[in-house]
């Protein structure tokens, strides 16, 4: 199940990495490049809700994707807060958060898994509130200007991406809260 649609879009997400990062040495004005890296985030974050529906609609569910999509969710999202970081248009506390959180959860997540305990940290409203917002964030911030001259999408941006951040922890809080039983039963 390597080469299925659904999966090669998995992969386009990762193989856009290295793309939204260029945009950024191109000799292009600044506004260019803005607008470049944002059209590319958002058309490969798009990817995310397509090739889940496409696995559905064409019936190509695998284990492989199931282990890829959130690793290509996570790479995206972590290499645009770093390039953003490095814009100075994110904290590097709230870049070390969003990120800190994905790796504690993942980690989290394969160690219920490996005692069979999947289910108490499976995907929560509150985890998909989190994605949301910092998924708005993160094109906001790349683009930093003004839609129709009204519309500031730094400020809305940083709005946004500080939200994600108070949203990542809660959603940290409420995870290692469902495996603390789990938890506290594995060490005694």
């Amino acid at each position: 199940m390597f080469l299925t649609i659904p999966t090669l879009l998995t992969w386009a997400r990762i193989v856009a990495i290295p793309l939204i990062v260029g945009v950024f040495y191109m000799p292009l004005s600044g506004a260019e490049r803005n607008l470049a890296a944002t059209v590319l985030f958002v058309v490969f974050a798009a990817t995310d809700w397509l090739d889940g529906y496409l696995a559905r609609k064409l019936n190509q569910s695998s284990a492989f994707g199931a282990f890829l999509d959130p690793v290509a969710d996570k790479f995206l999202v972590s290499a645009s807060l770093l390039v953003l970081v490095h814009l100075g248009r994110v904290d590097v506390f709230v870049a070390l958060i969003i990120i800190g959180r994905e790796i504690a959860i993942s980690a989290l997540r394969e160690w219920m898994a490996h005692i069979g305990a999947s289910s108490s940290v499976a995907v929560h409203m509150l985890g998909k509130l989190k994605t949301t917002v910092q998924m708005l964030a993160i094109p906001l911030l790349l683009y930093d200007g003004r839609f129709f001259e009204v519309f500031d999408t730094g400020v809305w941006g940083t709005w946004l991406i500080w939200l994600a951040a108070v949203l990542t922890v809660w959603s940290m809080v409420y995870y290692l809260q469902r495996a603390l039983p789990e938890i506290r039963a594995r060490t005694r």
